[in-house]
Parts: structure tokens; C-alpha cells; sequence
């Protein structure tokens, strides 16, 4: 896969941040990466566009992990989901955060994705956790690539290679660790609960195939499903530490290629020139 990325910016802003924003402090580390590179992306987009809210959509979205944030930004989110017990939890946590006029649940997937929303009418859409269970990545992206505006962008979350091999192999399962690393789908045997993993070049070729820009790629979670959490929950500090540690690693090739998830920011043409 070719890699014409242009060198990335950081989009990041502090972890501390992140944490701040979040009432539960190890949700943090599994989020906090992403949901900086989103948090900036949705500024510039109400920068560039003149307007204070946004139209997100966010395929897959579950019970609201990402929509129920950016809809306290103030922002319109719809979330599809094939799930209608995830969905009555999204309606929940939309009216326990107060953003229940902001958030619309429908049920579907990505592959009729546009049985059920408008093609073309977002200005972000959100894709995570979506990408190792479709049966064609390639078509998964460009269903979601096609409900944005001319000018958006695509927050991209997948399962990373890398990070499934090194698991394994420090646990102690080298034959899995090596069936990972050599199986066309980076499944570490048949008891593996993940269909599909991704290596970075493999996401952005995705993501170039459906016609966008290479805005960021990150590795989220290099270290944090890797450190005891006994450590994490009583060492003082270790927390904001460990935060710190992800946000830094997460640009630099060498660590997001074991990372345990990878993300990719994609803009339409129109966004990047923005």
C-alpha cells in the first residue's frame, strides 16, 4: 500500500485534558488519543464552515462512547447501529447527559447504511470499531466516505496487527503470535473473538481508495493494554503519566505499529483545502 502522507501535524491537545473530560479515568486511556485528534478535527470544521454545530454521523456508534461527547460540544449526532439493546442504552446516556434533542439512534449497518441515513448530509463521520466485522472493508469505507458533504472528514478506528501479535507473544503464545502476524485477516487462531485486524498502511490505502486525504494516523492504546492495571490505579500520578506517554507515542511509526488500535483522520478534498 502506498503511504503519501504528508508529514502529520499534531492534532493533540494535552491528555490531562481528556481525563478531565471523562468520568471514568481508564475509559481515558482507551479513549483519550482519539478523542483528541476528533475534538480538533470537529473545531476546524466549525471554523471552516461558519457554524456552531455540526451534522456527525457515527456508523456503529453502540451506546454512545463518542456520540454523546460530541454531542455535548453541541453538535447534531446520529448513530447507526445494528444493535437495538446498545441503541436503548444510547437513548439513556443521551438523557442522563441532557443531549437528548442533539442524538438520534436508527438501527442498520454499514452496508445499508444508506437505507437508513442521508448520503452525503454529514460533516464528520465517525467509523470505529466497524471495519474487522464487515465482509468487505473496501465497501465499508466507501459507504461511509459517501454520506459526507463535499467538504469532511472521516475518524477511522480499527484493530491493529501489531498489537495482537505483541499481546500474544508476551503472554506467552508464540505459535499464535506467529499464526497472527502470518494469517491474511491477523487472527491469532479460531478461538480469536476479532475477525479482522489492519496494519496503518493497510487502513489509509482504505481510506485513499474512497478518494479522500491522509489528514493523521495514530496508534491508540500502544501501551496501555500492556502495563498492570494494579499499577495504573495506585501509583500516584501513573494515570496522567501513562496518558501523556500514549499521546506522544501515538504519531511516531515505530510505536503505532503495535499499537492495539489504529486511527485514521480522512478529509474530502474540499476539507483539506479548507
Amino acid at each position: 500500500m502506498s503511504d503519501p502522507m504528508r508529514p502529520p501535524a499534531s492534532h493533540h491537545r494535552p491528555a490531562t485534558a481528556s481525563l478531565r473530560s471523562d468520568p471514568r479515568p481508564r475509559a481515558s486511556l482507551r479513549t483519550a488519543v482519539v478523542w483528541d485528534v476528533l475534538q480538533d478535527a470537529l473545531d476546524r470544521r466549525v471554523k471552516a464552515t461558519g457554524r456552531e454545530s455540526l451534522d456527525v454521523l457515527d456508523t456503529g456508534g453502540g451506546s454512545g462512547n463518542f456520540a454523546v461527547p460530541v454531542a455535548r460540544l453541541g453538535h447534531r449526532v446520529t448513530v447507526v447501529d445494528p444493535s437495538p439493546n446498545a441503541l436503548f442504552a444510547l437513548e439513556r446516556r443521551a438523557a442522563e447527559a441532557g443531549v437528548a434533542d442533539r442524538v438520534r439512534g436508527v438501527q442498520g449497518d454499514a452496508h445499508g447504511l444508506f437505507d437508513v441515513v442521508e448520503r452525503g448530509g454529514y460533516d464528520v463521520v465517525l467509523c470505529h470499531g466497524v471495519l474487522e466485522y464487515v465482509d468487505d472493508p473496501a465497501e465499508g469505507v466507501r459507504n461511509v466516505v459517501a454520506a459526507l458533504r463535499p467538504e469532511g472528514v472521516l475518524s477511522l478506528l480499527a484493530a491493529g496487527l501489531g498489537g495482537a501479535v505483541l499481546a500474544r507473544a508476551l503472554a506467552g503464545h508464540f505459535k499464535e503470535a506467529k499464526q497472527a502476524l502470518e494469517d491474511p485477516e491477523g487472527r491469532w487462531g479460531a478461538g480469536d473473538p476479532v475477525p479482522r485486524r489492519f496494519t496503518a498502511e493497510q487502513l489509509t490505502a482504505l481510506v485513499e481508495g474512497a478518494g479522500l486525504r491522509i489528514g493523521a494516523v495514530h496508534g491508540v492504546r500502544v501501551f496501555a493494554d500492556l502495563v498492570p492495571g494494579v499499577l495504573v490505579d495506585t501509583e500516584p500520578g501513573a494515570l496522567d503519566a501513562l496518558l501523556q506517554l500514549e499521546a506522544a507515542a501515538a504519531e511516531l511509526p515505530a510505536f503505532r505499529s503495535v499499537a492495539t488500535q489504529l486511527h485514521v483522520l480522512g478529509e474530502t478534498e474540499g476539507a483539506a483545502e479548507a
